[in-house]
This record gives C-alpha cells, structure tokens and sequence, in this order.
C-alpha cells in the first residue's frame, strides 16, 4: 500500500491511497467467499457455485463493491498512520480506480489541524467573580433537597394538576390516521415538565383517571418528521396514575434524613459550606473561560468546517448517549421536544468551535511554554482510573494502551496550559 498527501485550499488534503492488486484480489476471494452462499446459478447446488462461474454470469465486478468496501478502513487508517498529517475530521471517501487487474485506489479527503498565532496569553485581565453565598441562596438549596425527598403518594379522588407525576397511555392521529413513534403505553411525565411538545401537558390538567381525552397540538415548522411539520395532530390519552408529591417539614428528624447532622442548624451550615465551595470550584472555571476566551480572541487560526462538522457530530453522539443513559430514546426525545439531528446540529455549532478553538490555543501555549506532561503525571492519572474503576492499575495501563497514552498524555498538557494562562492573569473589579 502507498500513500500521496495532496494540499488542498481552506486546510484541507487529499490522500490518495493505493492498495497492491494482489491484495484486493484477496479482498475479492474473501467477498465471494461471504456472498456465495446467497447466489445461485443453475447446475450448481446453493453456495457450491465457483467464483468464475459467478463471474461470467454476473460480471468480473460482481464482488468489487463488497471487496473496497472490506479494504477501506484499514487502508486509511495505515495512510492516516503512514502520512506524518495531523488529520483532525472524519475523512470523505471516493473511488478512484476499481478495475480488474489493476491496483485498488481510492482518496479520502479530510482537514488538517489549522496553525494558531498566538496573541496575548500572559497577563490576561478578567472580571472578578463573586463567591459570596446569601441566605437566599442557602434556604433554595435546602428546598431544593426538600422536594427531592418529597413521598410520591397515589391520588384516585381528584383529577390532574400541575407539577403531578401521572402514567399515560396516547397515540397521535393526523387528519384521522396514526403516525409512526406517536404511540406510548405507561409513559411516565410529570406535568410541566416540557417534555412533550408544547401545549399537550397543559390540556391534560383536569383529566379523571381512566377517561380517554383528546389533545390537539401543531407540530413545530422544524420538526424532525417531514411529513409532520407544522401539521396539527391529535392525540387520544388516557390517565392511568396520578401521583402527587408530598414534601416533608422542615425539622431535625429532616436534618437527619438527608445528611449526618442531627439538628438543622448543623444541616443549614453545611449546606451554606458546599455552596461556597461549589461557588469557588465556579469561579475558577469561570475565570479559566474568561482568560480563554480572551486569548482566542486575540489569536489567528483558520478552523476547516469539516473539522466542525466532525466536532459536532461528536456532541451529538455524546448527547445522545446521556439521553439514554436516563433511560429515554433519543428518537422519541427529539419527536417529543420537535427537534431534528440537522436542528441540533446547528444548536451545538458555536459549542463545537469554542471546544476546537479552546483546544487550539492551549496546545499552542503548552508548545510555546513546553509544557509536557511526565511519567509521573501519567501514572498518577492512572491510579485516579484505577481507583475509580476498581481496577488494579496494570490492567488499566494495558487497557489504555499506547494509543491511549499519547490522548492522556496531551491532555494533561492542556490542563497544565490551563493552570499556566490562569495563574498568570489578571482579576479586575
């Protein structure tokens, strides 16, 4: 295999990867291994016919397809290995030669990590951050726990209000017919919440368990289903449960409940202690993104928007995954709330380029200032990885890897450009 690094326009390039023909004939004999068993050709029993056989019948390309699509992945990710590139995007992929007899090639074009000229970074000046905590403060905080230790009591002799947890059967109709995902049984919600797209929980206060009603809604403009967009719908729902939650009082046997204190002045101390600790621990990050983003805005790069479009997808797929860790469906979260993947893509644009930019200009400040993170530094996070996981820390070092390292290892890096810029800037006010 061989690899070309062609420099294209707006910090982009082009890899032109060539595979040996000898190994994409082998690629072709393992995909007509894989799919002769689905092919059949007359005199010869299911699966038994010769791969020439396949061939004159079906073409010398039948399997090629199959073959690039097998070849593909490792052969970039050798080119990405092989090219000496700082590639930062997913790469695009086109066919350039598959014909029979000559070497496979294919390109991927992908964006190279931009160059940052640094600006200002030493001696940045921010605005102080508050840290005071008031007894405001202190007393929501304790409601706050208050209502999350609230006693979640059955209700059979009234009808729905606000702030009930209820379960509920629905399914939506538009002009008469069911639609696909508008269905649920024993759905768990609690009423303004927001959970479903607006207006619907607000039609179901007042409902009696067990009677079926009706809610009429509009899907938004930009709902994420075309063929629902701006249509009105109605759902027929029926209450199931209703559960109202009934908070505790205020006393020492609370104190006692919800913390190791006994009395609620020792509760009421401890509360307003996490609370400036909480505003300390915020301060600093406040304070880290001020500097930050001071120094990005008196800094040069040329950010590619296949990198952005890489770094979105990424927060994407990470907010898709704390979706369902809570148990929700990420297809039904975007139908209930109206929000599309491309919406949210476009949301998270702004998140997206302050993380790449951010990461940017501290890699560049670590270069400029070396600084690198030791054997010490790494062993020291793995026993943080060990303890966390319950590991022993040999078999996580094995688990991390070589590659893993090197990711660590930056990482740590960047912290230490973190602590560098803040502890060399300037608070003001």
């Amino acid at each position: 295999m061989s690899v070309k690094v062609e420099k294209l326009d707006g910090g982009m390039a082009k890899l032109i990867i060539e595979v040996a023909e000898a190994d994409f004939e082998k690629a072709v004999e393992q995909a007509y291994l894989k799919q002769r068993n689905k092919i059949s050709i007359p005199g010869f029993r299911k699966g038994k016919a010769p791969r020439a056989m396949i061939e004159k019948m079906y073409g010398k390309e039948v399997f090629f397809e199959d073959a690039a699509n097998e070849i593909i992945p490792d052969a970039y990710e050798k080119a990405y290995d092989e090219c000496g590139e700082d590639i930062v995007s997913t790469p695009k992929v086109d066919v350039v030669q598959l014909e029979a007899g000559k070497p496979f090639i294919f390109s991927a074009e992908v964006a190279l990590k931009p160059e940052v000229t640094l600006g200002k970074y030493k001696g940045v000046k921010v605005d102080k951050v508050d840290t005071e905590v008031t007894d405001e403060e202190v007393d929501k905080a304790i409601e706050d726990e208050r209502a999350r230790n609230a006693r979640s009591i059955a209700v059979t002799d009234r009808s729905v209000q606000d702030k009930d947890d209820i379960i509920l059967d629905f399914e939506g109709f538009v002009d008469g017919v069911a639609f696909a995902g508008g269905k649920g049984e024993n759905y768990p919600l609690t009423i303004g919440s927001g959970q479903f797209i607006p207006g619907f929980e607000d039609q179901l206060i007042g409902k009696e368990i067990g009677t079926e009603c009706e809610v009429n809604v509009t899907f938004p403009e930009d709902y994420q289903a075309d063929e629902l967009k701006g249509k009105d719908a109605v759902f027929k729902c029926t209450v199931r449960e209703i559960k109202e939650k009934q908070l505790p009082e205020l006393d020492d046997e609370f104190a006692s409940e919800v913390s190791e204190f006994d009395t609620m002045d020792e509760y009421k101390a401890d509360v307003r202690k996490n609370l400036e600790d909480k505003k300390a621990a915020d301060a600093k990050n406040a304070k880290e993104d001020a500097v930050i983003k001071a120094i990005i805005e008196d800094s040069k790069m040329d950010i590619p928007q296949a990198m952005i479009d890489t770094q979105k997808r990424q927060m994407l797929e990470e907010f898709a995954q704390r979706i369902q860790a809570q148990g929700l469906n990420f297809e039904q979260y975007m139908q209930f709330t109206g929000t599309t993947a491309e919406g949210l893509m476009s949301q998270i644009e702004p998140q997206a380029m302050d993380r790449i930019q951010s990461r940017l200009v501290l890699e560049a400040i670590a270069k400029a200032e070396n600084l690198e993170a030791t054997e010490d530094d790494f062993n020291k996070e793995i026993e943080k990885l060990a303890e966390s996981y319950k590991m022993e820390k040999d078999k996580v070092a094995e688990m991390v890897g070589e590659a893993g390292k090197k990711q660590i290892m930056e990482d740590l890096a960047v912290s230490k450009a973190v602590d560098f810029v803040t502890e060399n800037a300037k608070e003001g006010k």
